[in-house]
């Protein structure tokens, strides 16, 4: 009997399979003792499976490369973390085996993550993944992980840990579905990457039986349980219509009148830029150079290192328009040389553009570089700071910029709600505006973009976020300036139309998303985005938001 259940889509597509599910984890090593002449040689065993793992992340990362690549390398860093080893070697010292001891160690680990405001919440995951896999090969038993199959099948797990979902083969796996999770989390942002449909925040996702067909609608969130063959014929009639509307539509983003909205893509390093212009991205509206420096966490890359990656970049694009975000460290990304070890709550904390002023130097070295990777190049190169709160936070930066001879456009982007409400009074400092939409969600609704319970907050169709695009985009055009959204709220196709309609200038998202928004805004007038846009802000929840939209651009 066919059922319906909801998830939260985060990734465009239908996919209509068999449910195959995730390995299942580790189980919990005995709790027995050894004895004292025999802790050396566990310690070292430790330490082995830890190399290997580790050197087993990085060469995944390797092969997928792009922004899967710095999330890969980032877990190596985790398991390589010298106080987690340092517990470890303890924990042997006083008679444990080498995997209950890493089993314990991580787990103690773990409570101070999650007890950090839960601001880490998404991290306790990669942590979990880390510690299953050292465990596995200490035990010698095969790695939680994607199931083995001959036929193409619907993934579902509790969560994806980034390492198996970088290297999902999208001729196996059609889709999949995730308890855990949100929006903004790793794995939907890698399966965006992946062009695989995915829904998270699946409540029960893992009692669906092995075996059972199921129909997963990336674009709803709705999943289909033994979908009748009406259904089928049904979703697949629909993606069959958006595949052929998506070839058809090529060119500069514009609204069916001829209102024009640059489509540009989010990118975390060159090994990105290929997929961006295959896709006819127009350009870069978020760079995010914190991947550089992910490289090790101990040391800032030297100048001639980001000279490289920023020309790389730069290059590909010209007559292009490429907006560079500046280092946004702390909080979940952070770099041992600038990130206090001690904060209380870091998501409130020292992070972005705070921990650029409390070291300039690193500032200094990265707005050099940059001046230096544009020399001679027909580019139009715009730099960004990120955690923007006021007018003192703006001027500060156009200052450093000014001071480093950078020939650029210099904006602010508005992740804080403060920046949002006073948006006029920080374009008093610079040049433009770009919305970070998955953290002003955050911000705004009190709500982690990691924890799938709270992932009703963080959705995008939130009225009170559309609200604060609003007031941003009002204030920008009253000044005579730009606002973009580089969000994962661009990748909605229905979602940029609304953007559109609040007076957004530009939309950035991942390549994979720009030929679906490239269709769907071409259908619709600038007026009737505006409509749009209206009745989303007049509705009382996201869905009701989502559904007025809807109404208006299908002229129901």
């Amino acid at each position: 009997m066919e059922t319906t259940l909801r998830g939260v889509g985060v990734s465009h597509g239908v996919a209509i399979g068999e449910v195959r599910h995730m390995g299942t984890a580790v189980l919990e090593p005995p709790a027995k003792q050894i004895a004292t002449e025999d802790a050396e040689r566990e310690q070292g065993r430790a330490r082995k499976a830890v190399e290997a793992v580790a050197a087993d992340l990085i060469a995944r990362g390797n092969l997928a490369g792009g922004e899967a690549q710095a999330v890969l390398e980032a877990q190596a860093m985790m398991a390589q973390d010298p106080e987690l080893m340092a517990d470890v070697d303890r924990r042997v010292a006083v008679g444990s085996t080498a995997e209950r001891a890493v089993y314990d160690a991580f787990a103690a680990y773990r409570e101070l993550l999650a007890g950090a405001g839960e601001y880490l919440a998404g991290r306790v995951a990669d942590l979990d993944d880390v510690r299953n896999r050292i465990v596995a090969r200490l035990l010698g038993v095969p790695m939680p992980g994607v199931p083995d199959s001959d036929h193409p099948y619907v993934l579902v797990a509790r969560d994806l840990a980034p390492a198996d979902t970088a290297l999902l083969d999208p001729t196996l796996v059609l889709g999949f579905v995730t308890e855990e999770g949100g929006p903004t989390s790793h794995s939907a942002i890698l399966a965006r990457a992946l062009g695989v449909p995915a829904v998270v925040a699946l409540p029960g996702a893992g009692e669906l039986a092995e075996g059972t067909v199921i129909a997963v609608d990336g674009s709803t969130g709705d999943i289909f349980v033994n979908p009748s063959d009406e259904k089928k014929a049904q979703l697949e009639a629909a993606a069959a219509e958006r595949k052929a509307a998506l070839a058809a539509s090529t060119g500069p983003g514009a609204t069916a009148d001829g209102h024009k909205v640059p489509l540009l893509a989010n990118v975390g390093g060159p090994a990105d830029v290929p997929a961006a212009v295959e896709a006819g991205a127009e350009g870069v509206g978020l760079f995010r150079t914190e991947f550089l420096f992910l490289d090790d966490s101990k040391n800032a890359p030297s100048e001639e290192k980001q000279v490289d990656a920023y020309r790389q970049v730069l290059e590909a694009f010209p007559e292009g328009r490429v907006v560079v975000r500046v280092l946004d460290a702390g909080a979940d990304k952070p770099l041992d040389f600038l990130t206090p070890a001690d904060e209380p709550n870091p998501a409130l904390g020292v992070r972005g553009l705070r921990t650029l002023l409390d070291h300039p130097e690193v500032l200094r070295t990265q707005l050099t570089a940059l001046a230096k990777a544009s020399e001679g190049l027909p580019v139009y190169l715009e730099v960004m700071a990120p955690m923007v709160a006021d007018r003192a936070d703006a001027k500060a930066f156009a200052d450093a910029c000014r001071a480093s001879g950078l020939q650029a456009k210099f904006g602010a982007m508005v992740e804080i709600p403060s920046a949002a409400l006073r948006a006029r009074s920080v374009l008093q400092e610079v040049e433009f505006l770009s919305l970070g939409t998955n953290d002003l969600a955050q911000y705004t609704f009190a709500a982690d973009r990691q924890v799938g319970a709270v992932s009703r907050l963080q959705d995008p169709w939130q009225p009170a976020l559309l609200d604060l695009v609003a007031l941003s985009a009002e204030a920008a055009k009253a000044e005579g300036k730009s606002c973009g959204v580089c969000g994962e709220a661009a990748s909605d196709p229905l979602l940029a139309c609304v953007l559109t309609g609040l007076g957004v200038t530009s939309l950035s998202m991942g390549a994979a998303s720009i030929p679906y928004v490239r269709g769907t805004l071409a259908k619709y007038t600038l007026a009737q985005c505006e409509r749009a846009a209206a009745a989303a802000r007049a509705a009382e929840s996201a869905e009701g938001a989502r559904n007025a939209a809807q109404a208006v651009l299908s002229g129901e």
